[in-house]
């Protein structure tokens, strides 16, 4: 008869299952696994191996009651480290479509939008071609493979039961500004050529006041921003490349990982 020591299984869940809650909680919130677009079944199935995975080469976890005050609280923080975790990168997609919403305004096509299957909301054109976009390129540049690889690290430089230091977590913020900033980074040659061919339709209207400049400048401003974005997408893989090392630096920082 199998005899079952139930301390020893209690010391095994806690191993596992505190790996898991962090694991999980980063794969629901970043981008490409967190989406809609890959069933919840899966991304439990890569959480689970994953947790398989990293346990055995991890430091010694806390040994806590299951039902627990202490054990619901570090339930909490490490689905908080891992949503973190996620958010970083989810903020990483949102540049460009925050970028992609500036362009398509300046040139007339914020009234074109779709229907985004990864986020289930409606976005601009422009932003669904950039979302795309840094969709392949996160994936053809192994992006998913070194956010595991940090989520794998961040449990030696962030053990379980240790949560962030204040002042690295207000330094990742405060550095996390430039991020922020390159949507506008990102749209800005494109804004400022539009806003050239507005005034020149301006000055053209001033002279001559009988030309309907309505029926002439949308077209041609939604022409000229077709060509500044196939001009913008030449220097995309640079501009991506460049915020992608940031981001994954601050995400590093942010857990303390080597």
């Amino acid at each position: 008869m199998l005899n079952l020591d139930l301390a020893l299984l209690g010391d095994w869940l806690n191993a596992y299952l505190w790996v898991l809650f962090r694991v999980a909680s980063m794969l629901m919130t970043m981008p490409v696994f967190g989406t809609q677009l890959l069933p919840m079944r899966v991304r439990l199935y890569l959480a689970l191996l994953l947790s398989l995975l990293i346990t055995p080469q991890i430091p010694a976890v806390p040994s806590l009651d299951m039902l627990s005050l202490a054990s619901w609280l570090l339930i909490g923080e490490q689905i908080l480290i891992g949503a973190c975790m996620g958010f970083m990168l989810q903020l990483l997609f949102q540049v460009h479509v925050i970028a992609g919403q500036i362009i398509a305004m300046q040139m007339g096509l914020g009234f074109a939008s779709m229907n985004d299957p990864a986020m289930g909301i409606s976005v601009a054109v422009v932003s669904q071609v950039f979302t795309m976009l840094t969709t392949l390129l996160f994936l053809g540049m192994n992006g998913h493979l070194v956010a595991i690889e940090v989520l794998a690290e961040s449990f030696t430089s962030l053990p379980i039961g240790q949560f962030f230091q204040l002042s690295t977590w207000m330094e990742v913020v405060l550095r996390f500004t430039w991020v922020l900033a390159a949507a506008l980074l990102i749209g800005l040659p494109a804004v400022t050529a539009l806003l050239i061919v507005n005034l020149a339709f301006g000055v053209m209207m001033r002279a001559a006041p009988q030309l309907n400049i309505f029926s002439i400048g949308f077209p041609l401003s939604l022409v000229f921003g077709l060509f500044i974005i196939w001009v913008v997408l030449g220097n995309f893989v640079g501009q991506y490349h460049e915020l992608v090392s940031e981001v994954l630096i601050l995400l590093r920082d942010m857990v303390g990982a080597s």
